[in-house]
């Protein structure tokens, strides 16, 4: 049978079993599509099954490598493209590393290879300080809703960063949002479901849907301080308590496994210790943490050498056998050092778009000799500030280890290496 005729069948087949929707994933090549689909309403083959009909695109079937109804099982390559949307409507001039004009960056992205993109979200930005603002804490919901639909509709998988505050969250800092300041533990902890669910619901009406959820950004430390101030090898800090911590993440993650079933939920650390990541997801283990995959930021300015982050994978690995592993940020300068640099790697990697890229390729094959290894993303890729007034800029200050020339606009070379790592 020919493979037209086969695949509709089959979708058709599959769909016809029940009347509960279910996401479809549509393969090619360069792109991952999804779609709710159901026994009434089923993917829509045309042409005697020649084309299928999705989200206002026509896909030629022949182009087509799968469809499941489950997240595809896949190498996940890209960036935290946070303030694309910025840039674009400040009127940054994108371009290839040769010079050519890039008229539509997603496009561009997916030419590279990558396949998944992240967004950052807050909980209301507005509460933020102006030089925080000015420094790109910009994204609330729906800012999320309009860039991650772009996303979706381009074919990527999408990932969304929930830092469960109004700013910046990290191993330095986990404010509460303004407007739960008052709530005690137990107003908290709904709060974390029903704030979950209420931006998940808002996604998934703007086409958005979601298929990596990440519940709090580098949580080393807990998150929603003071009440889940943790260590990461257990025990509490300012009163905060892992019994705290547990009821705030598992009931986030009862917020998205009921709104995005097939997606998948991120438990988010960083190596500022090479110990704390593998003595955090046994903790989590300890206290049955609801989550999926363990993901990691690795920044060497920060985290040290390619053989401290190999160290704790290795260690992770042998302790979570079976738990796949993302890099969900990382970065290396290709001009300027890294504000805050504390591990000076010139020696090995410098600071020129050279440099980068040769820190990119060994960062990937370091990353390759680790099976559950599972994906990379480099964090502020699309930072460019070519052809915008100075006056205008986007951020307060330029981000020194982006995937493009501040000052030209063009792609570096390290952008296209990622793809490797499929």
């Amino acid at each position: 049978m020919r493979k037209i005729h086969l695949l509709s069948l089959l979708a058709a087949a599959v769909l016809s079993l029940s009347a509960w929707a279910q996401t479809a994933y549509i393969t090619t090549p360069t792109a991952i599509y999804s779609t709710s689909a159901t026994a009434e309403s089923p993917l829509s083959f045309t042409d005697n099954g020649r084309s299928l009909q999705l989200n206002g695109k026509t896909l030629a079937t022949k182009e087509i490598d799968s469809i499941t109804f489950y997240l595809p099982d896949v190498t996940c390559v890209g960036g935290d493209i946070s303030l694309l949307t910025e840039y674009e409507q400040r009127g940054a001039k994108y371009s290839t590393n040769d010079g050519t004009a890039i008229s539509d960056v997603l496009t561009f992205f997916q030419q590279e290879g990558w396949n998944a993109l992240r967004l950052r979200l807050f909980v209301n930005p507005a509460n933020a300080s102006e030089d925080v603002r000015k420094e790109g804490v910009v994204q609330d919901i729906n800012y999320v809703c309009e860039l991650g639909k772009r996303i979706k509709e381009q074919g990527f998988l999408l990932m969304i960063d929930f830092h469960y505050s109004d700013s910046w969250a990290d191993p330095g800092k986990q404010t509460v949002p303004a407007d739960w300041a008052s709530l005690d533990i137990e107003g908290l902890t709904e709060k974390m479901y029903s704030y979950t669910k209420d931006c998940l619901t808002k996604m998934k009406d703007a086409g958005a849907t979601p298929d990596f959820i990440q519940i709090g950004n580098e949580i080393t430390y807990g998150l929603l301080w003071p009440t889940a101030h943790t260590y990461p090898g257990g025990g509490g800090q300012d009163g905060g308590t892992w019994t705290n911590l547990k009821s705030y993440l598992n009931n986030a993650a009862k917020a998205c496994r009921e709104m995005c079933p097939d997606a998948k939920i991120i438990l988010h650390t960083e190596l500022s210790n090479a110990n704390n990541p593998a003595n955090f997801y046994q903790q989590a283990k300890q206290y049955g943490i609801d989550y999926d995959i363990i993901g990691l930021s690795y920044y060497p300015a920060y985290h040290g050498s390619l053989s401290t982050l190999d160290g704790a994978l290795s260690k992770i690995e042998s302790q979570q056998p079976d738990r796949p592993i993302m890099i969900v940020e990382t970065g290396y300068s290709n001009k300027w050092a890294m504000a805050g640099t504390t591990f000076d790697y010139t020696s090995v990697y410098p600071y020129s778009e050279d440099g980068q890229e040769s820190f990119t390729k060994d960062l990937v094959t370091t990353l390759k000799k680790h099976k559950n290894v599972k994906g990379i993303l480099w964090w502020w890729a699309e930072a460019n500030e070519y052809g915008i007034n100075w006056q205008n800029s986007v951020t307060s200050g330029w981000n020194n280890a982006p995937l493009f020339n501040n000052e030209t606009g063009r792609a570096l070379k390290a952008l296209s290496q990622l793809k490797e790592l499929k």
